[in-house]
């Protein structure tokens, strides 16, 4: 054991201390999974780690938390959910974007979209004020790297679903101004912005005139355009509007989900590129694994059948016990390394610059894969990508630099339009 560590505290030192140019040289595939690991929880904690997508607020609201009552302390460790400050300081997340997450069924009551967006947004507001040792606001990619300075955990937003915006495009200036950073323009249904890839309803095959305008006006007040959820019309339109590069914030590749429009085609991967933008991988089940849906499906019909035929109710202790040993046996999950084979893929398809981190995590329930259940995991992923010959930098870039390159283009043109 102790070999083992000093083997990677040398290679770690030689990391440290070594010019840039040089960093290459270190052959992370030579070293035992124990070393990799040990250098993949020093990377994360010394690079800068944006996730694009964490549903923290709905999750607080789902518990039934208020601007009227006490919010959830999510400074200390919580005994349920995917994140907390301590799991994410020890998985070295920094900047998880908060989301502002909009049921489509609120479409329905004019108004009511904005209003939830705008609690959410306070509800997050008050997480910071709270905590301010262990949280703090950002709104550009600067205030990340202050926050990461001081030891902070960065909460930027983004707001999953346009449909906030009613009807009303100068909603768009006041999110920007409320700190919305980036709008996931549909989520399960079509709005009136566009077309949803979950929805069978095609309103407009794309954008509508009025999405177009919304594209146009996110543009020139600097919040980024986010192509996840939308139709494969919708992300083309968008594409074809935009001025600048766009992202999609909790997105995977649909070569490993035949048939899963809200996965992204190799075709939308290669438009997303040309456009500079950054697909940001989502670790959920059903986003990442065909298998997973149907080998989950099969585990539960299975308990289902198994609680009837022995008269036991799910909170039993020999159901529990059960249940415990019957999924660990047959084990639906995917694993940490298809999450690594989906950055392989966008990486032999159209390169490094174009990808990231979109976990999607307090949003996929119990779906995630084994070795990325929680913030305190992504070392899991990092020492993967070591294992597979990923350098620092092509990992520094998954985890900030590409993400930090689409905002910052974003808001150098926002700020060239006023002039």
């Amino acid at each position: 054991m102790r070999k083992y560590l000093s083997l990677a505290l040398l290679a770690t030192m030689a990391i440290a201390c070594a010019p840039k140019e040089e960093e290459t040289a270190v052959d992370y595939t030579a070293l035992s999974d124990e070393e990799r690991l040990e250098i993949a929880t020093q990377i994360a904690h010394e690079t800068i780690m944006v996730d694009g997508h964490v549903d923290l607020p709905y999750r607080m609201k789902v518990g039934g938390f208020t601007l009227q009552r006490e919010i959830l302390d999510v400074s200390v460790r919580t005994p349920d959910g995917n994140f907390d400050f301590p799991r994410a300081k020890e998985g070295g997340l920094d900047a998880p974007f908060m989301s502002i997450y909009i049921p489509a069924g609120l479409q329905q009551t004019p108004g009511s979209s904005k209003a939830l967006a705008d609690s959410l947004i306070l509800m997050t507001e008050r997480l910071a004020e709270t905590f301010p040792d262990q949280f703090a606001m950002a709104y550009s990619p600067a205030d990340i790297e202050a926050n990461f300075a001081l030891g902070k955990v960065s909460l930027p937003m983004g707001m999953e679903n346009g449909s906030a915006l009613e009807d009303d495009i100068s909603n768009v200036e006041y999110f920007h101004g409320r700190g919305i950073r980036y709008i996931t323009l549909t989520h399960g249904k079509a709005n009136l912005i566009g077309d949803s890839s979950y929805d069978t309803v095609r309103l407009y095959n794309g954008l509508s005139e009025y999405g177009e305008k919304v594209v146009a006006e996110m543009n020139r007040v600097g919040i980024m355009v986010d192509l996840s959820h939308v139709s494969d019309d919708t992300f083309k339109d968008a594409l074809a509007i935009t001025k600048v590069p766009t992202i999609a914030s909790h997105s995977s590749v649909r070569a490993f989900t035949p048939g899963f429009e809200r996965n992204m085609s190799d075709e939308l991967i290669q438009a997303m590129a040309k456009n500079g933008g950054v697909m940001m991988i989502n670790f959920g089940g059903t986003f990442i694994d065909s298998a997973y849906a149907a080998g989950s499906s099969a585990v539960r019909e299975h308990l289902i059948n198994y609680l009837a035929e022995n008269n036991l109710s799910r909170g039993d202790s020999a159901a529990q016990a059960y249940i415990s040993e019957y999924t660990a046996a047959n084990n639906p999950f995917p694993t940490v390394q298809r999450v690594a084979d989906h950055i392989d893929y966008v990486k032999d398809l159209v390169g490094i610059d174009y990808v990231g981190l979109g976990s999607d995590f307090d949003g996929v329930g119990d779906s995630l894969p084994t070795g990325l259940k929680d913030v305190s995991m992504y070392p899991n992923l990092i020492a993967e990508l070591l294992k597979r010959g990923y350098s620092r930098d092509e990992i520094e870039k998954i985890c900030y630099k590409n993400i930090f390159r689409v905002w910052q283009a974003v808001e150098d043109y926002a700020v060239s339009e006023k002039g």
